[in-house]
């Protein structure tokens, strides 16, 4: 089977956006929390939860090179 974009996921959760970033969870949280993440980002709810969009950490992740 062949990895389309279609077949990736669109969000993340805390938990995988903070692996994916090299950080804490809590330091996603208070960003969320706080409204204060690099680069304007801001998580979505999903059911109470935070999600994390894919495309945003990308941004993220840009901004350091």
């Amino acid at each position: 089977m062949q990895a389309t974009e279609q077949n990736l996921p669109k969000t993340l959760p805390t938990k995988r956006a903070a692996e994916y970033l090299n950080r804490s969870e809590q330091t996603l949280r208070k960003w969320a929390c706080k409204d204060c993440a690099p680069m304007g980002v801001r998580p979505i709810r999903i059911n109470r939860r935070l999600a994390w969009r894919i495309e945003d950490l990308l941004k993220i992740l840009g901004a350091h090179d």
